[in-house]
């Protein structure tokens, strides 16, 4: 083989390689375009992904410092991130659409990729707020879009920095509508399938409580939320929940049931408190008299509170002092304080049978005058009256 064929081998290798590293038109990454990649070397300022099919790419790496400069992710980590532009050879790649002059360009294709938009909420407006998007693309934001719940305003949240989904491009740009609840939406998903993993009935988490209601409390268990309801906040009856919790309290909390199928979790926060009724017997002994308050009142008797979470009940048989009554209010008053003692436990039923303490010592005071009059009437005749009656039925003796 002489030197010209050898050029030609070579020069036909060289083509035929470069022909194998040039992808098919249909290959070829579209700005904007979402891809999966797998994290190969973190370096001081990028991390390098594989994009599979002998194809890498780089992304900068404060994309994924946390507020503390900490380093979030991990070599070998598998994550979604999104095609700029390919300079030398080079892939450069988002995981959001961020500032930046490359960040207009690409407004467009965020759209119609669906790709994730970095935006400030700079003020409150009609319907909504106004958004910055690209460092000087103003956009709107309705308040259903915001993610925002409805006891919150809009101005609370203004010079925050969050994500959104351009939801409507027209007009060549100048008309642009964002949604921060699709990416909350996303998110929610992306949790769930996680947690559906690892959450079970039974298990105690950490949660955050993000609204207050009549019924009870929603819950943010690490992405998704539950409902706390009024009757599993505390042991203690109370029908205001605002007296109880608060929004952005930190709690623990039980989970009660979980049905992802209808995406409803119940949690309760009682269950993670010590049961009153575990101790009762001896906390509340039978036969002892306490004070307590008039927790409710019904037709069949009184409620009465002894302490949170531990009830007892006096049945209206046992009011009225043998008046006979229609109804517990009659005689006594909601949150009127009595007092009042045990005279059964069902530790089983958590039922306590109770009576007022004043009828109480009232019967027995009864029961006292009772036996002394039983006393009086069964006390035997004395000798002297007996001998006297004797003698009165005797013959008197003649005299001499």
């Amino acid at each position: 083989m002489d030197n010209q064929e050898s050029e030609n081998v070579i020069e036909e290798k060289t083509f035929a390689e470069m022909m194998a590293e040039t992808p098919p038109e249909k290959d070829r990454l579209r700005p904007g375009q979402k891809v999966q990649a797998v994290i190969v070397k973190i370096a001081p300022e990028w991390i390098f992904i594989d994009l599979g099919g002998k194809s890498e790419g780089h992304v900068d790496r404060k994309e994924f410092l946390d507020e503390e400069g900490n380093l979030t992710v991990k070599e070998g980590d598998t994550m979604n991130v999104y095609f700029l532009s390919s300079r030398n050879n080079e892939k450069l790649f988002t995981s959001k659409i961020g500032r930046g002059e490359a960040a207009k360009a690409f407004l467009e294709d965020a759209w119609r990729s669906g790709i994730p938009v970095e935006g400030k909420m700079t003020k409150e407006v009609k319907g909504g707020a106004e958004v910055l998007l690209a460092g000087n693309v103003r956009v709107f934001c309705p308040f259903s879009q915001t993610g925002l719940s409805r006891g919150e305003n809009v101005a609370d949240h203004v010079g925050q920095t969050m994500l959104f989904k351009i939801v409507e491009y027209a007009e060549g740009g100048r008309n642009i509508i964002v949604s921060h609840r699709e990416i909350m939406k996303e998110e929610r998903a992306k949790a769930k399938e996680e947690l559906k993993e690892t959450l079970q009935e039974g298990m105690v988490v950490p949660g955050k409580v993000m609204s207050l209601h009549k019924f009870g409390a929603f819950v943010d268990i690490g992405g998704v939320q539950g409902l706390l309801p009024l009757s599993e906040v505390s042991w203690k009856r109370d029908e205001d929940i605002k007296g109880l919790l608060a929004v952005g309290d930190t709690i623990s909390v039980s989970i009660l049931k979980l049905d992802w199928e209808k995406d409803k979790i119940t949690l309760s926060l009682k269950a993670t408190l010590p049961d009153p009724w575990a101790s009762i017997e001896q906390n509340f002994p039978q036969g002892t008299c306490l004070k307590g308050r008039v927790s409710s009142l019904t037709n069949f008797g009184a409620f009465v509170t002894l302490e949170a979470g531990v009830e007892g009940l006096i049945h209206i048989s046992k009011l009225g002092k043998g008046k006979r009554i229609k109804h517990a209010e009659e005689i006594l008053a909601k949150g009127q304080e009595v007092e009042v003692c045990i005279e059964a436990i069902d530790s089983e039923k958590k039922r306590l049978s109770l009576s007022l303490a004043a009828d109480e010592a009232e019967a027995q005071e009864e029961k006292v005058d009772d036996f002394q009059k039983y006393l009086e009437e069964a006390k035997p005749t004395t000798l002297g009256s007996l001998g006297e009656a004797l003698k009165a039925k005797l013959p008197s003796k003649p005299k001499r």
